[in-house]
């Protein structure tokens, strides 16, 4: 098994169908808020990392899950870098959704999350640390047009 985590994620959007998305502050670094992340395992498929990371950090099933089949290449963060291969610099996320029909209460996963909240997609968008998380909540859920190239 490889030592080194693979520099591929998922990226779930959590949101209520009343426009409330559901976010969670990352114990490290401090005040990074985000939606539900979580690094595929060396050999798993993005389906099923959505879903297992979907249980660890929130205890929800993943019935209604979206594949969006959309994906984001970005720079590993300078805080995460050590995890990866030292020729490993970008990372591929890929993207799902899932609706829910009202907020309900999550259970977090102490070891890489403080706490959570649901806020107005508009604000969730603003508090998010990742801009691709930011974009999500923006398109997806707000359905707003996506700026120009």
């Amino acid at each position: 098994m490889p030592s080194f985590k693979r520099p591929e994620s998922v990226l779930i959007v959590v949101h209520a169908l009343d426009g409330q998305v559901l976010l969670l502050r990352r114990r490290e670094p401090p005040d990074f808020w985000q939606s539900v992340t979580g690094s595929l395992e060396w050999g798993e498929l993005p389906e099923s990392a959505a879903r297992r990371e979907l249980y660890e950090e929130t205890g929800l099933d993943a019935g209604g899950l979206v594949d969006c089949q959309l994906t984001y290449r970005f720079p590993i963060h300078t805080v995460w870098r050590h995890r990866y291969a030292p020729d490993v610099h970008e990372n591929l996320e890929h993207v799902f959704l899932l609706a829910l029909p009202a907020p309900v209460p999550v259970r977090l996963e102490p070891r890489e999350h403080t706490e959570y909240c649901w806020l107005p997609a508009a604000e969730a968008a603003g508090r998010c640390f990742s801009w691709s998380n930011a974009r999500v909540i923006r398109e997806r859920v707000l359905g707003e047009d996506a700026p120009d190239a």
